[in-house]
């Protein structure tokens, strides 16, 4: 494993690459908390999440930490920074099994709307290396699977806890297509 740049949350708005989108969901905070807590949720939507493992007891909070292994190899060694029950959570990777990460982070913020909750989610990043031109290169790629892990976290939870459509005038698209709004940033 490589260690990482240990940042804190201003990481999250200051960092050369940062993606930030957002999803309407028909279920409530707390429900989306039970999935961002549950280890077996991750690949479900976000597939390049391979597995989760909590690596700090319970009860979560800041601090806890857990190991990702993503598709490629990829390993992130993620601690907490926010936990804001039903709100907000936030985490940084500590180290990773490539060197091309300088930094990582990512933000999901939460707010109750009529008929369900909006997340907002935030990957920020710092890439080392080559890998700084290969970001710059790929952003809408990168930003258009990151849109995508959200519309699958929403057939995801409308499943797993049986929810009907919220309607929402930010509607973007019909039918399955998730709400949601998307801005990227970047050198």
């Amino acid at each position: 494993m490589f260690p990482c740049e240990r940042v804190d949350l201003s990481f999250i708005e200051t960092a050369p690459y940062r993606f930030r989108n957002s999803v309407e969901l028909a279920i409530t905070p707390g429900q989306l908390f039970e999935v961002l807590g549950d280890p077996q949720s991750w690949p479900q939507w976000a597939t390049v999440i391979t597995k989760v493992t909590w690596t700090s007891p319970e009860p979560r909070g800041v601090g806890a930490t857990r190991i990702v292994e993503m598709r490629g190899g990829i390993v992130g060694d993620e601690e907490f920074l926010a936990w804001e029950p039903f709100t907000r959570i936030a985490f940084r990777f500590n180290n990773c099994s490539t060197p091309a990460v300088a930094a990582f982070a990512e933000e999901y913020r939460v707010e109750a709307i009529p008929g369900g909750c909006r997340l907002t989610w935030t990957m920020a990043q710092k890439p080392a290396g080559v890998a700084r031109l290969a970001m710059f290169a790929g952003r809408p790629l990168l930003n258009r699977m990151l849109r995508r892990f959200l519309a699958n976290l929403r057939t995801y939870t409308d499943t797993r806890f049986g929810a009907a459509p919220v309607s929402s005038p930010t509607d973007t698209g019909a039918g399955s297509q998730p709400r949601r709004n998307a801005t990227e940033s970047a050198p």
